[in-house]
């Protein structure tokens, strides 16, 4: 009897059990079915085209990632609220047409007319929640009407043509990368280093200042009251009124943060392409979407978070560049970026089924 209980317990942790249960935890972690997905999709981009990997086209992923990212936190913290702004790209081009406005023709400095613009952002947030919370209508369908109401007033004041002429103090913010920002005594310690270099010349400044925000936005949902607010909302708006919290307060500023970061990704589009143009933001919408329900985010709210949203618009752009590097036809780019993300989508479903045990 004792010796069949020895032969069971070393049978328990012999190494291909302890090695399982080690698997086991890995993938039991909330963001382990969309980091492998992201490594996967990066590993089989990389064996499709050998200009994947170049610095050079890192750098053209990162600064993709870096517009779409802030949109999609924008629209992480909506979707965990229960709600969705289908209005944030039109916010983003008539941000930045305010911001272009006011530098080129009001002759206004960039050091103001950055705070200018996102204060329109936040402004044009605002009214989308006031007009959810005031008047009780459901979020995405208002968001599409006010899509309409922000084109009118981008192509209203810029007649469809682009604002040129921005000064080039701004220019800094789209086009230096991290190793532009390192003092001269670090950057001849990096170039002695040439996977270091490689990687600071791919990483964007764009890039660097969505990080922070997702830091930012990280801390605030994860570490606050007011986080705890948003999930017990978003899970369940009756029990949140009933255990005091003011739900319609939580709603418009969370509105009036996406609006704000909405113009964040509008102004520094601005600061990169050295013109103002409506058209800025007009396909950054449903990439959002996708990314946020990719990384984890419900569209029913109450669950996901920024991060794994952020590795979600990652999966997203990745499958966006390797599409034109392998040099897909144009009709058939759409049908492909579907595939994969529906297979990344299911990646990650079968990784909560099987190593987290959720039915």
């Amino acid at each position: 009897m004792n010796d069949s209980t020895t032969q069971e317990k070393t049978a328990e942790i012999s190494p291909e059990n302890e090695h399982a249960g080690r698997l086991r935890r890995l993938m039991s972690q909330p963001l382990s079915g969309v980091l492998a997905a992201l490594a996967i999709i990066c590993l089989v981009s990389s064996l499709l085209s050998s200009a994947f990997l170049d610095a050079y086209n890192l750098s053209i992923i990162a600064r993709a990632l870096a517009f779409v990212g802030l949109i999609t936190l924008a629209q992480t913290m909506l979707m965990v609220l229960g709600e969705l702004d289908l209005s944030l790209g039109m916010i983003s081009g008539l941000a930045a047409v305010i911001g272009g406005i006011a530098m080129v023709h009001w002759g206004m400095h960039p050091a103001l007319a950055i705070p200018l613009t996102l204060l329109a952002g936040a402004a044009c947030g605002l009214i989308n929640g006031l007009l959810v919370t005031g008047l009780g209508l459901h979020s995405l369908v208002l968001t599409i009407g006010m899509s309409g109401v922000y084109l009118a007033f981008k192509l209203g004041f810029t007649k469809g043509a682009a604002i040129t002429g921005i000064p080039e103090s701004i220019h800094f913010l789209g086009q230096a990368n991290l190793y532009d920002l390192l003092p001269a005594v670090l950057q001849g310690a990096v170039e002695k280093i040439p996977p270091l270099l490689k990687l600071c010349e791919a990483l964007p400044l764009l890039t660097l200042i969505m990080f922070v925000c997702m830091g930012i936005v990280a801390f605030i949902m994860a570490r606050t009251p007011f986080g705890r607010y948003m999930y017990a909302i978003g899970n369940n708006t009756a029990a949140a009124q009933i255990l005091g919290i003011r739900v319609n307060r939580v709603r418009l500023a969370v509105f009036t943060c996406a609006g704000l970061l909405a113009a964040l990704a509008g102004i520094l589009m601005v600061a990169r392409m050295g013109t103002a143009q409506p058209s800025i933001g007009e396909n950054w919408v449903l990439p959002s979407i996708a990314a946020s329900v990719i990384g984890g985010v419900s569209t029913t709210g109450g669950v996901g978070g920024p991060i794994g949203a952020i590795i979600g618009s990652a999966i997203v752009n990745v499958i966006e560049n390797i599409i034109v590097l392998i040099g897909i036809n144009t009709y058939w780019q759409s049908g492909v970026s579907g595939a994969v993300v529906v297979i990344a989508i299911s990646v990650d479903a079968l990784s909560r089924r099987f190593f987290r045990k959720e039915r």
